[in-house]
């Protein structure tokens, strides 16, 4: 069987690309940058370059594959293109659709996030939880338009499942998209010393090995039309910093943070980026995000897919000493 991966290079794309490689599938692997298909090596991997802004590299690319998994997304917190964003996740999400009808594909398989289903209150939200508050972020808000947009696609012969997940964390690169995975090397290294508000702020975090391997099942047994939540550990600032202290031995002194000051500090870091067109690492809206909690039941997946979820506990101590086997700046 042939499969597409738009994102291939990505976080989450690339060691999708290989696992399914090493199950003997021939994976079309849509790629734009040179620099990060070095990191793809598979004799079942077939590269085509290209963006799902061009229809006709992403024709070309999809041709001969019966599923295709559109990972690709503009993940970023803040961009100089205000259209950019909607541009990457909804148009180039309804030129995947569009080209996978046109092509006869079995099923789409869709890269959301559980973001766009919004803070918990009271209880764990699940895929049917309705949201309380507005979309924090663009990311988000896009997601969710390209959501409603598959709605429209499916009954056009087209099977579309979408995956839903949390904050992801493990080895692999290490990009924006891996961001949890960036503190928790800056922690180790000593350069990580700050915990927001009073650090019981909840969220959910999942590893890496799970998210792969809920794309794979979702794929193999997601219901049309349906969502499914991929999620880990509810652990607040705290656990999440202690957890990391108790594995990696390292009693780096944290500081917590009001989060009145952290407003003050994104809105000022903002402002620098836009009057010099770089991109800040906080912003505001991440600030207000952050504040509230995020605790995710997936059981969804795990009845219906067959999902599991590695604790935190053990994910962190595989993600701890893959830092320090990588990066001798950290031993």
């Amino acid at each position: 069987m042939s499969i597409l991966i738009t994102g291939s290079t990505g976080f989450i794309g690339a060691p999708l690309a290989i696992k399914l490689a090493e199950s003997g599938q021939t994976v079309h692997a849509l790629y734009r940058s040179e620099e990060k298909k070095r990191f793809l090596k598979h004799p079942n991997i077939k590269f085509f370059r290209g963006d799902i802004l061009d229809a006709d590299s992403l024709k070309n690319a999809m041709n001969g594959c019966e599923n295709v998994y559109h990972v690709a997304a503009h993940t970023k917190i803040w961009t100089k293109n205000e259209n950019e964003i909607y541009n990457l996740n909804v148009t180039g999400t309804k030129n995947v659709l569009d080209t996978a009808v046109q092509l006869g594909i079995k099923k789409v398989l869709f890269t959301s996030t559980a973001g766009i289903i919004g803070p918990s209150r009271n209880q764990k939200v699940n895929e049917k939880t309705e949201r309380f508050t507005n979309y924090f972020l663009e990311y988000e808000k896009t997601k969710a338009e390209a959501e409603q947009l598959i709605k429209s696609y499916l009954s056009n012969n087209l099977e579309v499942t979408i995956v839903n997940p949390t904050r992801v964390y493990g080895p692999g690169l290490l990009t924006k998209s891996n961001s949890v995975t960036l503190i928790i090397q800056s922690y180790l290294a000593g350069k990580w010393r700050l915990i927001p508000g009073n650090g019981h702020s909840i969220g959910n975090y999942v590893f890496i090995d799970d998210v792969i391997n809920g794309h794979i099942l979702a794929m193999k047994n997601g219901k049309n039309g349906e969502r499914y939540l991929l999620g880990g550990s509810d652990l607040s600032y705290l656990e999440f910093f202690s957890i990391l202290k108790n594995i990696s031995k390292k009693n780096q002194a944290m500081l917590k943070v009001p989060i009145p000051f952290m407003f003050l500090m994104a809105h000022s870091i903002l402002l620098v980026s836009k009057i010099f067109k770089v991109p800040p690492f906080i912003t505001p809206a991440l600030i207000k995000k952050y504040n509230y909690n995020w605790e995710v039941s997936s059981k969804k997946a795990i009845d219906e897919l067959g999902y599991s979820i590695t604790p935190f506990e053990k994910g962190a101590e595989q993600t701890i000493q893959w830092i320090l086997n990588n990066f001798n700046h950290e031993k």
